[in-house]
């Protein structure tokens, strides 16, 4: 399956994920993205940082993260996973072994079942190398 397939298939066609980008792990190469939703490197290498900050309260916790310039509140931050919400509304981040995993979720979808959507995702990619 495609990168492209990946984004249009196991994270868009879930219903659960209305926008979807797939890099690599250090974000600077997009691999897939729904048409039209992009990340500036900027705003994706803020996300990669957060998975080693080590600080006792995370710069994504204690700033949020932005989504083409617009703030988003981080719920929660893993060393492999983010969940950030604006409004109703949200992006779920997962790091698998080379890939960055990003959705986002429209208003009507709560960001528990969007996670696990992506979680679905990064679970295989995992168990196959990526």
């Amino acid at each position: 399956m495609s990168w492209q397939a990946y984004v249009d298939q196991s994270l868009v066609g879930t219903g659960n994920i209305d926008k979807a980008i797939i890099c690599d792990a250090t974000g600077k190469t997009i691999w897939a993205s729904t048409p039209g939703f992009s990340i500036p490197a900027n705003e994706r290498q803020i996300i990669v940082e957060s998975f080693t900050d080590k600080g006792t309260v995370k710069h994504v916790v204690e700033k949020g993260v932005h989504i083409n310039g617009e703030k988003y509140v981080t719920l929660d931050s893993t060393d492999d996973s983010l969940k950030a919400k604006k409004g109703k509304e949200g992006i779920v981040v997962i790091k698998t072994t080379q890939a960055l995993l990003i959705g986002h979720h429209p208003a009507d979808v709560q960001t528990t079942v969007a996670y696990s959507s992506v979680a679905e995702l990064a679970e295989y990619l995992i168990k196959v190398g990526y």
